[in-house]
């Protein structure tokens, strides 16, 4: 993945994996991806939809849930790095930055 099209890009991959920004709304009719949306500072981020209501971290914890079986992963494999309660959230997921990478751009084509 060249330079210029990290900018486009959600994410940004490392050898020991990937740390996404993801936009989430909560009380959606079901959790699904919205796209791939610019924000005001510049930040390109992962919209996502989640059924569940923001109320003691449902929310961030069907984000997760719901990343990780999209990805094929483990659940501890994915941490809430920022925005806990906030709708910017910064996630972390470990693995092969590469092939993780690869994987949220095959989830974003759907």
């Amino acid at each position: 993945m060249n330079q210029a099209n990290n900018n486009l890009l959600p994410w940004t991959a490392d050898s020991e994996g990937v740390t996404l920004a993801v936009k989430v709304t909560p009380r959606a009719s079901r959790t699904e991806i919205a796209g791939v949306q610019p924000q005001a500072d510049g930040r390109v981020v992962l919209a996502v939809r989640v059924a569940s209501p923001p109320v003691d971290g449902a929310a961030n914890e069907a984000l997760v849930a719901w990343l990780a079986k999209q990805l094929g992963m483990s659940r501890n494999a994915i941490t809430l790095r920022s925005g806990a309660t906030g709708r910017l959230k910064m996630l972390r997921i470990e693995g092969d930055g590469a092939l993780v990478g690869a994987k949220l751009a095959s989830l974003v084509k759907r």
